[in-house]
């Protein structure tokens, strides 16, 4: 059986460093300007997340709200693009990065795993900005996201662009409490599959093996990644249940 079509090799063919490669302690923060240059000088791939400020750019940031990793409080969208590269980020001299500044940094260099950072509204406007700015960029680069909407928008806008769907099996956090558990049953075992089409699958790597995604890795050879690997115990999870490991806190 092929590979999916739009499943390249490059995808799974090194190490991905969750949110480029951090390190707070040496004042490297996630999805920072130096946290990807530290990923570039190792030669891995790397994961980011991406959601859109108030005026509908994209912007390299991973939470909802800016106080975690900024001198800010509030949530990150309310912000325009310009106010959101003005803050401080903690620990660091570094700012945010629009996509396209991203892009620019990388240059083709080594693989981007974009994360699309969801409300779970319905608004696929997200998409519409990750796919505006990847159509001009020539370096390897895939987008996925939790939110089955946000997938089947790259599919209709983009379909050339590799896209994954990012998930786990039961969504038992507390943070998915606002899912039904038809849904949580319906996402944990890809029943969105004839709409999303995904070319690959990012799987909590707490969770593997799982049947869905077992099966689909066997019968068309679905690629799989899997997040967020921490510890030994993890990367033999990985190393026997996935083709290639998102990790964090460590060098491979």
């Amino acid at each position: 059986m092929a590979l999916a079509p739009n499943a390249p090799a490059w995808l799974t063919a090194r190490p991905v460093a969750h949110r480029a490669l951090h390190d707070a302690a040496r004042g490297v923060i996630e999805n920072t300007p130096s946290a990807v240059d530290a990923a570039l000088a190792g030669g891995y791939a790397i994961e980011v997340d991406i959601q859109l400020s108030a005026d509908g750019e994209a912007l390299v940031f991973h939470d909802d709200t800016l106080e975690r990793l900024t001198t800010a409080s509030g949530p990150a969208g309310a912000l325009t693009a310009a106010a959101l590269k003005g803050l401080e980020l903690r620990g660091t001299s570094d700012r945010m990065m629009t996509l396209a500044e991203l892009l620019a940094r990388v240059g083709g260099r080594v693989p981007l795993v974009i994360e699309l950072k969801s409300r779970f509204d319905g608004d696929t406007a997200v998409a519409v900005r990750a796919v505006e700015v990847l159509a001009g960029y020539g370096g390897p680069a895939a987008l996925m996201s939790f939110d089955p909407d946000l997938v089947a928008a790259v599919r209709r806008l983009a379909p050339h662009i590799p896209r994954g769907i990012t998930m786990e099996h039961r969504y038992d956090d507390p943070e998915w409490d606002f899912l039904s558990p038809a849904t949580k049953f319906a996402w944990g075992n890809l029943l969105h599959f004839p709409r999303t089409r995904p070319d690959f699958v990012a799987h909590y790597v707490k969770e593997l093996p799982a049947t869905a995604v077992s099966l689909a890795r066997r019968a068309i050879r679905l690629p799989l990644l899997t997040w967020t690997v921490r510890t030994p115990e993890d990367r033999a999870v990985a190393a026997r249940h996935a083709d290639q490991m998102i990790f964090e806190g460590f060098v491979p």
